[in-house]
């Protein structure tokens, strides 16, 4: 049996689908089910059973003899959320458990990180190990991340082989539920396509820049397709050595302009952009600027060319979102 959990969220989903459409069924779907909301993304999909978040480990006592391998999605991922105490549950110590409970019963184990731990920037995108232990994240989802990445480099019981993932800005289907966290790609299209109103109402709104460095629209981000996210996880699933911590995004920053006028071009639409100050609530942590080194898992194998921007947004928007489909 394989384990995923944040199942039901947006990337957890998206790897349960590919699971399936490799042939692979005995998969335990772990989740806070009761958000109906984001159920709509395990419908169609084939699995065991579904096991609720807060059982998980009760669960995987009476069981882990049958487990081959676990995928530690499920996180709380809300960067405008302050309070640590919600994160230090979650995120901290709900992964430390799962490092434990895999390390001593030997399933190999990945989990998500973010580029988060990053910070600013000012210190760079290198995924070396030596390096995250100088990382200053600005807010406490970044800070829950990073505190989990410097306790796995501690730890001298570790799971048979595991990887730590950096997810730079993913973007894609299945992210519906995600309110104001999911990504600018799925705000601007249903700004841009709004079914009513007069062209006046299409409008893409993007974030002012509050810093001289950069003119609006010109802050840049690593924006990385789903399924080259779940593609890297399939290959390190598979490839069992070399066991780490990477980042994942695609090695290229690209502005949030380049974005808006990819999201007017998937819908055969004219750009149409405004600008609106970023919230005071984010604004003193905002990244300006992010771009994932990507050496470090080029140079264990991984070939696969990344979708690019233009390429993924396209797919995305008129596979997915013109029906409301989910992947």
């Amino acid at each position: 049996m394989i384990i995923v959990t944040g199942s039901a969220g947006f990337i957890g989903s998206c790897l349960v689908s590919k699971l399936n459409n490799k042939g692979i069924k005995d998969i335990i779907l772990v989740d806070d089910f009761s958000k109906e909301i984001k159920n709509r993304n395990i419908r169609n999909k084939s699995y065991l059973e579904k096991v609720e978040r807060k059982k998980f480990f009760e669960w995987l006592k009476r069981n882990h003899s049958n487990v081959e391998f676990i995928f530690h999605i499920g996180a709380r991922t809300d960067t405008t959320e302050f309070n640590m105490a919600i994160f230090d549950e979650l995120n901290l110590n709900y992964s430390k458990m799962m490092w434990n409970a895999c390390s001593e019963y030997g399933i190999p184990l990945i989990y998500a990180s973010s580029a988060a731990t990053y910070g600013d920037g000012k210190l760079g995108y290198n995924d070396d190990h030596e390096r995250i232990a100088l990382l200053q994240p600005m807010n406490p989802y970044g800070i829950s991340k990073n505190e989990f990445d410097k306790w796995v480099l501690k730890q001298d019981k570790q799971p048979p082989f595991w990887f730590g993932l950096k997810f730079f800005n993913v973007f894609g289907p299945n992210e519906y539920h995600k309110g104001r966290m999911a990504s600018v790609v799925f705000h601007a299209f249903n700004q841009a396509d709004r079914r009513t109103g007069g062209q006046a109402d299409r409008v893409v709104r993007l974030f002012r820049s509050h810093n001289p460095a950069y003119q609006d629209g010109g802050q840049l981000r690593d924006f990385i397709y789903v399924k080259d996210v779940i593609d890297v996880i399939w290959f390190l699933m598979n490839h069992k050595q070399d066991s780490g911590i990477y980042n994942l995004g695609t090695g290229k920053a690209r502005s949030f302009l380049d974005l808006a006028n990819a999201v007017f071009a998937a819908i055969n639409k004219p750009a149409n952009i405004e600008f609106i100050d970023t919230p005071i609530d984010i604004r003193d942590k905002y990244q300006y600027f992010t771009e994932a080194q990507m050496e470090k898992l080029r140079s264990i194998g991984y070939e696969k060319p990344f979708y690019s921007l233009e390429t993924g947004i396209e797919e995305y928007i008129q596979g997915y979102l013109v029906d409301t489909t989910c992947f």
